[in-house]
């Protein structure tokens, strides 16, 4: 399996330094995405806070937040074991971010789409019912700021997520709000696929300013419409993805 490298997600985090436990959390994330203890049990406690040179009581933590997260397994007898990724939460924004650090197996890929096919839309819908005019401004100022980048460009692709987050936030749910971590790691993804095919994302331009432009003249009916019609082109450009593996 090939390490997801080539087109990191904007993350949206706090820019200040992450602490050590943080940092713990992260190191541990990705030699589990990695692959290094499948098979196996972790070291113990002690070994890995030598290893990553921090406190036992900082490793201690480290571990229980990837347990809390469904990523381990504790038991007495066996030992600390890294869970299938199948297992793991997936309601969460570092399990997305630290699952898209490899490309994702075929049937979670399909997974995504189906989950943001089943969200966006109705998001769409919404924000042309609900959203508040400083929030359409803002949904404007969003596509405007994402049209000006060619396709292909890494700022292209984040103001891509920071349109469909204005979007998300417009319909006034919250718990669609609280998706955006999964929108923006399905669009790093997608962000793969167009850029192995680029003429898959010929489109992609003129798709988003109809959304925009149905939920500027609260028609959620288009809305819908044309929020299914763009993440149809998404399931099209994954589907090249899958068959390129």
């Amino acid at each position: 399996m090939t390490l997801y490298s080539e087109t990191p997600a904007p993350t949206g985090r706090d820019p200040r330094p992450a602490s050590l436990v943080e940092q713990a959390v992260q190191r541990l994330a990705a030699n589990i995405v990695a692959g290094l203890y499948a098979g196996t049990t972790l070291p113990t406690q002690d070994e890995l806070a030598r290893e990553f040179d921090v406190s036992r009581t900082v490793m201690r933590e480290a571990l229980s937040m990837l347990v809390s997260r469904g990523m381990l397994d504790v038991r007495t007898k066996t030992g600390t074991r890294a869970r299938p990724m199948r297992e793991w939460q997936v309601i969460n924004r570092d399990v997305v971010e630290w699952r898209f650090l490899r490309t994702p197996d075929d049937a979670f890929m399909r997974d995504v789409i189906e989950f943001r096919t089943e969200i966006e839309v109705r998001a769409a819908r919404l924000a042309a019912e609900r959203g508040t005019p400083e929030e359409l401004v803002a949904i404007r100022a969003a596509f405007d700021a994402f049209r000006q980048y060619k396709f292909g460009d890494p700022e292209f692709f984040e103001m891509d997520e920071q349109l469909h987050a204005a979007i998300l936030k417009a319909s006034h749910n919250r718990f669609f709000d609280q998706m955006a971590p999964i929108v923006r790691a399905a669009l790093g993804l997608v962000a793969k696929a167009e850029r192995a095919a680029p003429a898959l994302g010929d489109e992609v331009i003129e798709l988003h300013r109809r959304v925009v432009v149905a939920i500027e003249a609260r028609d959620p009916v288009a809305a819908e419409a044309t929020m299914r019609a763009l993440l149809a082109h998404t399931a099209t450009d994954v589907e090249y993805l899958i068959t390129q593996k």
